[in-house]
């Protein structure tokens, strides 16, 4: 089996190259609006943008910034499949305009969007970064009654296009393949996720280059998209994500053996990129053998406990709670190679010894 991974390094407002109803599932954060490492990004796709923060007309500027988001939304309506989900990490701004604090509720006005789109609204997810600082506080300090709350988590809004789900084959090997276990599933499917840790945001640029690469990366963990591509997708299907930054989604994509197309302005991040790339046989073997394991652990930890367990892996042989888990399948990354403009990943069976 083989994935191919694409890259265009244009705005995504555009995206012709991509075919419509072609893809599987959507996973991005996009630029936050009204959070001030992104003004600058946001003005130069708008002049309008850059006039309403400099005559502190906050609200205004926001409802700007969205407006160049709903252009990229627009595009993500008519790529994704019917049936196709697309997930969307995205944190709400406070922020002081003049003299009004207030809070700038990113989340909502995304929803919003999607709905105007004719998307169906799925549970969310809150995600509790555990590096924020419990101890910040904002306002008057200790004293009421105008002290802020904190801000200490972000959203991953979860849409389906069109009101059905994706439709399958009864029993297609392919479904079964890309199975999770019980135990994750409890896990990852719960709408509060307190276990990602936040990642550093710095980049390491070269200060004698004339870089145009911001300070920092606001990409997401790892794990986030690995969750997200396994939870809602197939093995071979394709991932978009229209907000590439450091490939972060078509990293995940490769160690899940899944297709993968990104959209980035900077083509400066392709350099963090290939340097990524060279670690991904490792990442993909840790990522598999970690899930294996874990699940070994949470099997003893059952059968400790006089707790039954019916049903054996075929290809790993090792106990599973139910039925669909029979045909669950790692893969492991045998090379990387380019075909023309595009990264193709060769796979074959994760080998595994109990």
């Amino acid at each position: 089996m083989d994935t191919t991974h694409k890259i265009f390094f244009k705005n995504s407002s555009d995206m012709s190259e991509v075919e419509s109803n072609s893809v599987d599932l959507i996973i991005t954060s996009p630029p936050y609006p009204m959070i001030e490492m992104w003004d600058p990004l946001f003005s130069s796709l708008n002049s309008e943008i850059k006039q309403a923060l400099e005559e502190g007309a906050g609200r205004r500027a926001f409802n700007l910034m969205h407006n160049e988001l709903d252009k990229v939304w627009k595009e993500v309506t008519r790529v994704l499949k019917t049936g196709g989900i697309i997930c969307i990490n995205i944190g709400d701004a406070t922020r002081k305009i003049g003299k009004n604090f207030q809070l700038y509720p990113n989340h909502v006005k995304i929803a919003n969007s999607f709905l105007s789109h004719k998307f169906i609204e799925l549970p969310s997810i809150l995600w509790r970064k555990p590096t924020n600082s419990p101890n910040k506080f904002m306002g008057s300090g200790m004293l009421p009654p105008n002290a802020y709350v904190t801000l200490e988590h972000e959203h991953i809004l979860i849409f389906r296009k069109g009101k059905f789900k994706r439709d399958f084959p009864p029993k297609l090997k392919n479904r079964y393949h890309s199975a999770f276990f019980w135990e994750e599933r409890n896990k990852w499917f719960s709408n509060l996720w307190e276990d990602i840790k936040g990642t550093s945001q710095n980049l390491e640029i070269n200060k004698n280059n004339q870089s145009k690469l911001r300070d920092r990366s606001a990409s997401y963990p790892l794990e986030l998209p690995y969750r997200l591509i396994n939870m809602f997708s197939l093995y071979n299907d394709t991932v978009l994500d229209p907000f590439w930054g450091t490939g972060t989604t078509t990293l995940t994509a490769m160690i899940s053996a899944r297709n993968s197309i990104g959209y980035e302005i900077n083509s400066e991040f392709m350099e963090i990129f290939k340097h990524n790339i060279k670690k991904i046989k490792q990442l993909n073997n840790i990522i598999n053998t970690k899930r294996l394991n874990n699940h070994l652990e949470f099997i003893r930890n059952r059968m400790e406990n006089v707790k039954d367990v019916k049903y054996t892996s075929v290809h790993y042989n090792f106990p599973v709670i139910t039925k669909q888990e029979i045909e669950l399948l790692l893969y492991s990354i045998k090379n990387t190679r380019k075909y023309e403009k595009n990264l193709v990943v060769d796979y074959e069976k994760f080998k595994f010894e109990c």
